[in-house]
């Protein structure tokens, strides 16, 4: 049952297919944002929240802009991405001999480390990365050393993974504008 023409109902009815166009475009800002901010902190997992936010964005168009084909290169960005974060991270280490000790220290130190904002991201990896050298090894001078190369692989990984994220969003958006 429809309202009358000039009614007080029909002029407030609404489109349930913009709103739930609204709803998913939002959910995909939302992911996108929040995967992007998953580069660089520890425990989000950054390039599977943007592309579940891309994904969701491109269902909110029923795959017409971006389908495929455009989704698999996001896909491959992103599996890229998870690989250059373990990468960076393990290479940064062992680059200067850590021990298995440093590279758990470093992911603890980066955890607690997100408690204390910037410095604690920038510094929790380090101070963790010595404290697991310093345990498994001692020597003052080797454990700064560890903790210097695990902190700098962790930051070339996170500077990767940002502009991998960018390349994954540059690629959605090229899909979208060239297909219409």
């Amino acid at each position: 049952m429809g309202a009358a023409p000039g009614t007080r109902r029909e002029c407030f009815a609404y489109n349930d297919t913009v709103t739930l166009r609204l709803l998913l475009d939002a959910l995909a800002v939302v992911l996108v944002i929040a995967g992007l901010a998953g580069t660089v902190l520890p425990v989000l997992p950054g390039a599977l929240m943007v592309f579940g936010g891309l994904l969701v964005a491109a269902w909110a168009d029923d795959f017409t802009r971006v389908g495929f084909g455009g989704l698999s290169i996001i896909a491959a960005l992103g599996i890229l991405s998870m690989v250059v974060d373990f990468a960076g991270s393990v290479l940064g280490a062992k680059r200067v001999g850590a021990s298995p000790q440093a590279l758990v220290g470093a992911a603890v130190g980066a955890i607690v480390g997100l408690f204390f904002g910037i410095p604690g991201l920038v510094f929790g990896p380090f101070v963790g990365a010595v404290l697991g050298e310093l345990v498994a090894r001692g020597g003052l001078i080797r454990a700064g050393k560890v903790g210097l190369g695990t902190s700098l692989g962790l930051l070339l990984a996170a500077i990767a993974k940002l502009i991998l994220a960018l390349a994954m969003i540059a690629t959605f958006f090229a899909f979208y504008l060239f297909n219409r």
